[in-house]
């Protein structure tokens, strides 16, 4: 048996230390909240004494709708509520306990439980240890073959007395972080890999809109190695929201490089370049940062020197959520928020096709700059790529 539930308790943890500016990040997570429902009548979001609630008005999708609220940055736990209007009765609160009881579990179920009241309404007449152990007793008489564990019960039956009364006992975890849209925008350069796709979820997490950008290199690589990037970008998407994501048509600037600069330096050149538009549109497009998915020493391109060498080129700071954890860190991450089966299908992007036999792990940086003059077209190339790139929404 089940309750046929029309609203959701929503609960953050992160947001209640901001002190007096708290309004702003509750206002930003009441928002995005209806932005994944789409904006629908249907449902009621709203803010009450540090409680942000979902209510329907019409029948809904429950499975659905449980799905869009775990994937909102900013929310702790999700709690599907039964909600009374505020009685100082006591026997009209047992009876809707009781009901809530037989119904979520059924009459005859065996598991153990624990009554927690939260009294914040101080007008109900009872305290809240009167509460729980008056409910308790009940409880037991009502369902023989329930018993009382007050350290490690299979249930909680939560009681919060507000300015109405909230009773539930399941708590959904939520991703936690902070809302979308509370900590500026970054360009995330996203390639087919894991990484750089769990990069832009991790930055989201914190707060921040992404757009993205993606180095395309035809006929080097074909139509679906950039499929696949859409695809991972869609992927996000669903956690960070809608994404403005740049394709660069990169084919005429990576063969320059390579007709003209050392071979051992040409991953650390491309890359530096790849930074160097990302910058641009970063900049255009009022993003704060760049975001990447490198970690230290997993590739050439990702030593310390090699890292110091790619920087250098930006001035906007750049963010590397995953450089200190391991592949298997990143690949259980990715996992988690479906991108890797995504990543691993076998479309090469534009940067496994030009890497050297025996690139540079500790590049000088005046060295790489020397080796750059000889690139007297390279800005042209770049304004022309920046100029002809598509653009898709994901």
């Amino acid at each position: 048996m089940e309750n046929n539930y029309q609203s959701f308790l929503i609960k953050y943890n992160e947001i209640g230390l901001k002190g007096k500016n708290r309004y702003v990040f509750e206002d930003a997570l009441v928002d995005n909240i209806k932005k994944s429902l789409n904006n629908s009548s249907i449902f009621n979001v709203y803010k009450e004494q540090e409680r942000i609630y979902v209510e329907a008005n019409a029948d809904f999708d429950y499975n659905d709708t449980l799905n869009k609220l775990k994937h909102i940055f900013g929310i702790y736990s999700i709690s599907p509520v039964l909600k009374l209007n505020f009685t100082s009765d006591y026997e009209k609160l047992k009876s809707t306990v009781l009901s809530f009881v037989e119904n979520t579990y059924g009459k005859n179920n065996n598991k153990t439980f624990k009554i927690i009241t939260r009294r914040v309404n101080k007008k109900f007449p009872m305290h809240s240890n009167d509460i729980n152990m008056e409910l308790g007793h009940e409880v037991l008489m009502n369902f023989p073959n329930m018993t009382v564990d007050v350290h490690n019960p299979d249930i909680y039956i939560t009681i919060e007395i507000r300015n109405h009364i909230n009773i539930y006992s399941e708590i959904i975890p939520g991703l936690g972080g902070m809302p979308i849209g509370t900590s500026g925008k970054a360009m995330l350069l996203l390639s087919g890999g894991i990484d750089s796709p769990v990069a832009g979820y991790m930055v989201s997490k914190r707060g921040v809109i992404i757009e993205a950008i993606y180095f395309h290199a035809p006929p080097f690589t074909s139509d679906r190695a950039k499929q696949k990037v859409i695809d991972l970008a869609k992927i996000i998407s669903a956690y960070s929201s809608t994404i403005k994501l740049h394709i660069i048509n990169f084919t005429d600037i990576q063969t320059y490089i390579y007709d003209n600069c050392p071979q051992d330096e040409l991953t650390i050149i491309m890359r530096r370049y790849m930074m160097k538009i990302a910058e641009k549109i970063a900049i255009e497009d009022n993003c704060s940062a760049l975001v990447t998915g490198e970690s230290i020493g997993q590739v050439a391109s990702q030593t310390m020197e090699s890292l110091f060498c790619t920087n250098s080129i930006c001035k906007l700071p750049v963010f590397r959520p995953v450089i200190a954890f391991d592949k298997e860190e990143i690949i259980t991450l990715s996992k988690k928020i479906d991108t890797y089966n995504t990543s691993i299908l076998p479309y090469e992007d534009c940067c496994t096709i030009f890497v050297a036999k025996h690139p540079v792990t500790k590049p000088k940086l005046d060295k790489i700059i020397k080796s750059e003059t000889k690139l007297i077209d390279i800005d042209e190339k770049i304004n022309i790529a920046i100029n002809n790139r598509e653009i898709v929404y994901c």
